[in-house]
């Protein structure tokens, strides 16, 4: 295996972990759920969502894109994370786990063209509701 084939497979690797398999070190701890989410750009009060896959909030202003993302480091409470979405955008998040319910997380980036940096304060409140069943 060449040097060049070694990292492709090697990011590859990390990037399915980020993508769902395990959650990064220092996000294992933290459950799905319906999280409430202060400080979105844009939303005045709370912003509630489920959310089934935590390492999205590691990508927050691209959580609707599909993005690769880069473990930059992980120690004890603190994960920090680069990523690139392609024409969408990129960013860098720092996440601080307060409790397995509780997150502070830091990101900026570019999204849309356009410049973007906020903190956001999350907490898990419930379960995501159960869809109906037909």
């Amino acid at each position: 295996m060449t040097r060049k084939s070694f990292l492709i497979a090697a990011t590859g690797m990390a990037l399915l972990a980020l993508a769902g398999a395990a959650p990064p070190p220092g996000l294992a701890e933290v459950q799905p759920g319906l999280w409430e989410i202060q400080g979105v750009p844009g939303i005045a009060g709370v912003a509630r969502q489920c959310i089934a896959d935590v390492s999205m909030l590691t990508r927050f202003e691209h959580r609707a894109k599909t993005c690769s993302a880069k473990l930059l480091k992980a120690a004890g409470s603190e994960t920090d994370f680069d990523y690139s979405c392609g024409a969408a955008g990129f960013g860098h998040s720092e996440v601080t786990v307060i409790t397995p319910r509780s997150l502070k997380i830091s990101t900026q980036g570019i999204s849309g063209g356009l410049p973007f940096n906020y903190v956001l304060q999350a907490r898990r409140v419930a379960d995501c509701p159960a869809a109906p069943r037909h």
